[in-house]
């Protein structure tokens, strides 16, 4: 029979579609076209990206040009802009602004058919210290008010280049859904004075029906309610707010259990799609303490139809339980 399941932080319900049962085998994800072709993110292209904010070299080099291990630019084409003022104004009952913001892409490596799944740990690890190192600048600027990190993987997940990438954008607001997960994280705090996504850490190690894999700082499970077949979260074991306060052993030990995960995800499921998202504390908020930073993982495998739009509702044909089991099991 289908199942209800109610999301404890953000009390969002999922149908669990027990009946439909669908295992990786049933899931045919379409292959990824190869466009070919020119490509700005690849050594040799520097020119062809508005200059660079951020780069890591071994031996040094002259700026914007080949050489490098990663780079990070701004956006050719921007979601927002950094210059600029905010002009919050009200037009009746709408509220508007200047869409100032800033839109980074994180060009991952220099090797165009490298992925986060194939590169060496070490260069994972160097993602996630650039991700740091842009919150950290970024977050010097009064006008914002959250930092998303996010990654497109694949034409079907929203990627417009092959090249292996990841973006940041900064915003004068906080996103909604993220204010759900902040909010939602407060009120089980001042009901139960613990943190909610500490007490899925303790739950899911003890239950280990949805664990996946876990490392000395890292746990990664299938959760609960899961929206997506196959979703996967990696949480913090110690309680930590901020994803860019994280220790040396930390992001090592990150970079080991998402490798990990994409290469289980790219076994059992042919190598998929996929969005990741990194969901942090809010830049500016006294009550961010009872957030717990995490990344959230999700195949696109299916999709959101009238159902999902109309209702809220997600349909999940998968149980997280087996979703775990398939990934725990991949031989890799």
């Amino acid at each position: 029979m289908p199942e209800l399941r109610k999301d404890p932080i953000t009390s969002r319900w999922v149908i669990i579609s027990t009946e439909r049962g669908k295992r990786p085998s049933d899931f045919f994800p379409e292959p990824e076209r190869k466009k070919g072709g020119f490509c700005p993110f690849c050594p040799g292209n520097e020119g062809k990206t508005p200059p660079e904010i951020l780069v890591y070299r071994n031996d040094g080099g002259q700026p914007n040009s080949p050489g490098w291990n990663l780079r990070v630019v701004p956006n050719k084409f921007p979601a927002l802009q950094i210059e600029g003022d905010l002009n919050r104004q009200g037009d009746g009952v709408y509220d508007k602004m200047n869409g100032i913001g800033a839109h980074e892409v994180v060009i991952e490596t220099p090797n165009h058919d490298e992925t986060l799944s194939t590169m060496p740990e070490n260069k994972v690890e160097e993602v996630l210290w650039a991700f740091r190192d842009r919150i950290l600048d970024l977050k010097k600027d009064p006008r914002f008010r959250y930092i998303l990190v996010f990654k497109n993987h694949g034409e079907a997940a929203g990627a417009s280049l092959e090249h292996p990438h990841s973006q940041l954008i900064a915003t004068p607001i906080i996103p909604k859904r993220v204010r759900e997960e902040v909010d939602g994280a407060k009120d089980y705090y001042d009901y139960k004075e613990r943190c909610v996504y500490c007490d899925i850490v303790r739950q899911e190690q003890s239950h280990e029906g949805r664990l996946i894999t876990e490392n000395q700082d890292f746990i990664s499970i299938a959760p609960f309610a899961s929206r997506f077949p196959f979703e996967t979260w990696i949480l913090p074991k110690i309680h930590d707010p901020f994803f860019e306060d994280a220790q040396k052993h930390e992001y090592i030990n990150l970079s080991r259990i998402l490798k990990e995960i994409l290469m289980r995800m790219d076994k059992v499921l042919s190598r998929p799609a996929y969005n990741f998202i990194i969901h942090n504390s809010p830049l500016r908020e006294a009550d961010v303490p009872t957030y717990h930073w995490h990344l959230e993982l999700m195949p696109k495998l299916t999709r959101v139809a009238g159902f999902e739009w109309g209702s809220g509702f997600y349909i999940n044909p998968t149980p997280p339980e087996e979703a775990a089991h398939f990934m725990r099991e991949a031989k890799i």
